[in-house]
């Protein structure tokens, strides 16, 4: 839902959030916000997905973000988990996202529409993803928080 050349690029196995700074900051932020919650929620790895903290007893997806500014991107990669669970027959999850820099939670939940939403974005995705060529740089101002900004912008200096 943010960049397709993101997506094109980490599904051809071009990864760059290793040696990110930005990802870094997030990952201090979500281990480091809430630490009681390693004891009581479980992580799960599932059909490629991985959630951070998930309350097995109530069936809540906690999801940590820096920022909210790419909040529709976040409720939907929330949607996404849920719909994932479903599929492995885990019914009655709900999400919660929470940004705990702005002080902000927001809960989510799956509709029947969302499924069907979710069912197109994923024909489009593999779409994209099996393409031959790279989606171009969509040049805009979230790029400059992205991993993969050096990558592309160097790239298209080169052209």
């Amino acid at each position: 839902m943010v960049c397709h050349r993101k997506l094109w690029l980490f599904a051809n196995n071009i990864q760059m959030e290793q040696s990110s700074d930005l990802v870094y900051e997030g990952k201090m932020i979500h281990e480091s916000s809430y630490q009681q919650r390693s004891s009581k929620y479980e992580e799960i790895a599932i059909d490629g997905i991985k959630v951070d903290y998930y309350d097995t007893k109530n069936k809540v997806v906690h999801e940590i973000k820096k920022s909210s500014k790419l909040f529709e991107s976040h409720v939907w990669q929330v949607k996404y988990y849920i719909y994932v669970l479903e599929l492995n027959g885990i019914e009655g999850v709900s999400g919660i996202l929470e940004y705990p820099k702005e002080r902000k939670t927001e809960e989510v939940f799956l509709s029947i529409p969302d499924k069907e939403r979710i069912a197109e974005l994923l024909e489009e995705i593999d779409t994209i993803i099996h393409s031959d060529k790279c989606p171009e740089v969509i040049n805009k101002p979230k790029c400059k928080k992205c991993s993969y900004f050096d990558f592309c912008y160097s790239s298209e200096n080169e052209k």
